[in-house]
Parts: C-alpha cells; structure tokens; sequence
C-alpha cells in the first residue's frame, strides 16, 4: 500500500513539473515574441525619423542651398523625433561626435556606437557593403524597458555638412547654431551615429 502510494505522489510530482516547463516555455516563447515586435516597431520609428528628415533636407538644400539645409535640420530634427514619441516610445539621435549636444550618448549607447564603428571600419576594410541595417537592442524583462539602435553610415548626401572639407558658408551656418560642433571629419562609409531607440511601458 505504501509503495502504491509513493508511485502516486511521485506521478503527480512529475505531472506537475512537466506542466511547469510547459508554462515556462510559454512565457518565454510569448516574452520573444514580444521583444521580437518591438524590434519591428522600433525599426519603423528610425526609418521613419531618417526618412523625415533626409526629405525635408533635401527640399530646404534644393530652394536655398547647403547653408538652408544646415539650417532645416536645426528647426525640423526636434519636432520631428517628439511626433515620433508617442505611445510609451522616446524616439531620437546620437553619435560619438554629436552636432547638437542634447543628443549625447550614455554609457550604453556609447558602447553600441563603438560597436557600430568596428563593424563599418571592418566592413570598409573589406570593401563589403552591409545588405542589413547595423542595429542592437537591449530587453529588461523586469521593468519592461526596451532600447534600441540603428547606425547611420555616412554618405554622399551628408558628406558637405559632415565631412572634412567644408565651404566656409556651411562651416559659417554649423557655427551659428552649434558653436560646440563635433561632427565633422568624416569620411564615406563611417559611422555618423544611431538613432535610438527606447520603450518604456
């Protein structure tokens, strides 16, 4: 009668543990397919922010030059990534070398960015061209928050605000509105910086 009962207890036992990997594996599963989506989101937010903006750059440099660029993208950038953050998402830039101050990086961003430049450095090496965005992302399954990050390769369009030889004009318009400007210097295929990313609940 003992062992009968024990056989019992036992089964029920592993009953109850299989259960519980079951549901465990559940939740995981349902926890990557959330990340998974926010991936998706957070996507469309950055090529949403730089599809915005590169047009109304290029309609401002179009009607008054490289100097009405310089000067559309200080009054459009900030509008355009708060119309962006809605709904529980932070939308914005950031660089290693950054234009405007209010897009410093932190610490996790400034590790992502130098990343980033390892792999576009690497892949100038090679003479490779990425086929996919560079991007990472960052889950806290505890506070729900989630980040992440897109890099922007510098090209041929942004070369006459960004790059190493500048008109003194543009240079002249750089000044005006950022008096503290870092970004400058680059050369095609380096990376420019990152849109960010963040999801908070």
């Amino acid at each position: 009668m003992k062992n009968s009962v024990m056989l019992v207890a036992i089964s029920l036992l592993a009953s109850s543990a299989h259960s519980l990997a079951d549901t465990v594996t559940a939740n995981e599963q349902q926890s990557e397919n959330s990340v998974q989506e926010k991936v998706k989101e957070a996507r469309l937010h950055a090529k949403a922010l730089g599809g915005a903006l590169k047009s109304r750059l290029q309609q401002a440099i179009q009607s008054g030059g490289l100097e009405a660029g310089v000067n559309e993208c200080q009054i459009a950038a900030a509008p355009i990534a708060l119309a962006l953050s809605q709904n529980g998402w932070e939308v914005g830039r950031t660089a290693l070398k950054v234009r405007n101050p209010n897009n410093a990086a932190d610490r996790w961003e400034r590790e992502q960015l130098a990343w980033f430049s390892q792999l576009l450095t690497k892949a100038k090496q090679d003479n490779l061209t990425p086929k996919r965005p560079i991007e990472t992302y960052q889950y806290d399954s505890e506070s729900g928050e989630f980040r992440y990050m897109m890099a922007i390769e510098q090209g041929q369009v942004c070369m006459a605000c960004h790059g190493a030889n500048l008109a003194p004009s543009v240079k002249h318009a750089i000044l005006e509105h950022y008096p503290n400007d870092q970004a400058t210097g680059f050369e095609l295929g380096d990376l420019r910086g990152a849109f960010t990313i963040t999801y908070t609940p």
